[in-house]
């Protein structure tokens, strides 16, 4: 399908989730692992329709789960940004041209769009990170975040499972 939900062009893997949840980050890292963190949460909840992946890197590889999604959302730890949970609409990059270690959620929706003929529709859910010292305890900020990010996850699995 196009950006904007078109037809098919049958090079596609079949769609396999309504809300594919893509948490990535380094658990090692302190907060910088509060995406990993939501993705578990979000398993754990078994939500109908939701297909979730826990990574610490984005690579290439998930442009197709990506394709065989209706909705995808990237839920990731940003320092950069105000201390609140960030939910926003991303598209697909122009090109994707891939880097190893820098992979960005718009690269591989245009891998998807590229190689499957499919991209969903796509957000980023940014946690405030504040700590991203060696270790696996997250900081006050981002375990709030990740509590709230959880129920941002569970609004978007409504909304994808009422297409």
């Amino acid at each position: 399908m196009d950006g904007a939900g078109g037809r098919s062009r049958g090079r596609g893997p079949e769609l396999s989730a309504g809300l594919l949840v893509i948490g990535y980050g380094n658990t090692l890292r302190g907060d910088d692992g509060a995406g990993q963190r939501v993705a578990e949460a979000a398993a754990q909840l078994n939500l109908a329709g939701v297909r979730v992946l826990a990574c610490a890197q984005l690579t290439p590889e998930l442009a197709e789960s990506i394709a065989g999604a209706r909705a995808v959302v990237f839920v990731d730890a940003a320092v950069e940004q105000p201390r609140c949970v960030r939910l926003r609409r991303i598209r697909a990059a122009r090109v994707p041209g891939i880097a190893t270690h820098t992979t960005r959620p718009q690269t591989l929706l245009a891998l998807a769009r590229t190689v499957y003929g499919r991209t969903p529709r796509a957000w980023l859910l940014t946690i405030p990170a504040e700590n991203l010292d060696l270790g696996e305890t997250l900081s006050a900020t981002a375990q709030n975040g990740v509590r709230r990010a959880i129920e941002v996850v569970q609004e978007l699995a409504r909304i994808a499972g009422g297409q």
